[in-house]
């Protein structure tokens, strides 16, 4: 059974894809909620977005879903900037005791921290008090994006690589190497 979205026009079931797209960005869900058949829409799904006019399209929705909500590469950049920034000491009082949730700047509440662990100390059934962990998200993550963003490379990886030999060479290389390393273990030239 087809559903109401299949009797569309091509254009309209693209422009459709395209909002669908934007949902979740899966090809295969957007098409089939586009209303391509199921049964090729893992196929339908990356020909659309191997389709220029379609990238193009989805590029356009982008940057204005990113506009209309704020959400831009100087607003990340700011957030990613203010967490890497954010002292954790403003999380506890003058004695050190840590400050109620209520209490913590905002970018702690909504940022680096992900959970807060809370064990009770007792001896012999007498409680001696409570220790709270704070976990915190990953700073370095957090500067890796900021760097890979304004091109400073600071945790780029290097790779060289060489592929003057095929694979064959450096298999049968591997196994030479192999042979000899096993024979003079053994004791023998």
């Amino acid at each position: 059974m087809s559903s109401p979205e299949s009797n569309c026009s091509r254009p309209q079931r693209q422009h459709r894809f395209v909002e669908e797209y934007l949902i979740d960005l899966n090809g295969t869900q957007a098409a089939i909620r586009a209303g391509y058949a199921r049964s090729g829409a893992r196929t339908e799904g990356a020909r659309l977005l191997a389709n220029a006019d379609i990238q193009n399209a989805v590029d356009i929705a982008n940057a204005d879903r990113a506009e209309r909500i704020g959400i831009v590469a100087a607003w990340v950049l700011d957030r990613l900037r203010d967490e890497v920034e954010a002292d954790v000491a403003d999380l506890y009082d003058e004695n050190g005791v840590l400050l109620p949730v209520t209490d913590w700047p905002l970018i702690w509440r909504t940022g680096p921290v992900f959970g807060i662990e809370t064990d009770e100390l007792e001896v012999n059934g007498v409680r001696m008090g409570t220790v709270r962990k704070i976990r915190q998200s990953d700073r370095i993550k957090r500067l890796e994006l900021i760097g890979r963003h304004v091109g400073v490379q600071a945790f780029k990886d290097a790779v060289d690589v060489s592929v003057t030999d095929g694979l064959a060479d450096r298999v049968k290389r591997a196994k030479a190497c192999g042979i000899e390393a096993a024979a003079a273990a053994a004791g023998r030239p």
